[in-house]
């Protein structure tokens, strides 16, 4: 291997959701030790404070422009930061909330390091997910969650379970199918309601959710029915969450299997 191969390295961190509540020690010091830093983040403030902690700070929000398709802004994305590895460098991708979550960019500038003989690897954040269940009080261990993109959830015959929590993601392009879009109309989200509608009732709370992204903000967190689901104000950052609209139903068949382990090894009843 080559010297400037054996230099060259990509780590990607997550900066938290909220500035400068969020950011670990680890991630920090990577962002300090590189040589260039490469950023997408929630907004231009972010942006200015991570400024402060590094010299060379390459934004990648410029590669976004409407009409372009997402996935040629993501390759340009990635194409940036291993040029910079493959010229020796020490990268360093900072990324808002989690690295890896709705983030295809890391996982594949990643992969493609790693598969070129580099270094390169993940740091964890705290992601709107973390916020999500701190700001709405929810576990996730008591009824189960499930998470999907929205526009999946339309495009391919997905099985919702309605004692559970859905979280849906990315709401505010539901049903872009061009991957150009930053925003799509009601029109697209009366779709999504007329699919959910399959295993709620219209009159079902939904919850509107955004995580603060500065201190001196508080999260989005606003309660509607399902059936006027369409018409509301959703932005590429708000997600939505629906609560169980049915208790869980006992299985007694396994529930049966159990109680005769149970009782086979000496379990009192």
């Amino acid at each position: 291997m080559d010297a400037t191969r054996s230099s060259g390295s990509l780590v990607c961190v997550g900066l938290g959701m909220t500035l400068g509540a969020h950011l670990g020690p680890l991630a920090r010091s990577h962002i300090e030790q590189a040589d260039v830093v490469f950023a997408a983040l929630s907004d231009g403030v972010v942006e200015l404070w991570l400024n402060r902690m590094h010299a060379d700070v390459r934004s990648l929000q410029p590669y976004y422009r409407e009409g372009c398709s997402r996935m040629d802004t993501y390759w340009q994305m990635v194409g940036a930061m291993l040029a910079e590895v493959r010229a020796g460098k020490r990268v360093c991708g900072v990324f808002y909330g989690h690295p890896g979550v709705f983030a295809w960019v890391p996982h594949k500038a990643i992969e493609m390091a790693r598969n070129e003989g580099y270094h390169a690897h993940m740091e964890p954040g705290v992601s709107a997910e973390d916020c999500l269940y701190a700001d709405l009080g929810i576990d996730p261990g008591a009824y189960g969650c499930q998470h999907f993109e929205a526009s999946q959830l339309l495009f391919y015959q997905r099985r919702i379970d309605p004692t559970a929590y859905l979280i849906l993601w990315q709401v505010g392009v539901v049903g872009d199918q061009s991957m150009t879009r930053f925003s799509t109309n009601a029109a697209y989200r009366q779709v999504l309601v007329d699919v959910l509608a399959r295993d709620y009732p219209l009159d079902h709370e939904v919850i509107i959710y955004r995580a603060a992204t500065l201190p001196i903000e508080r999260p989005r967190i606003e309660r509607i029915a399902l059936g006027v689901l369409a018409q509301a104000k959703i932005g590429m950052a708000e997600t939505i969450v629906i609560p169980p609209a049915r208790p869980m139903q006992a299985d007694p068949e396994i529930l049966a299997r159990l109680n005769a382990l149970d009782r086979a090894v000496g379990m009192p009843s």
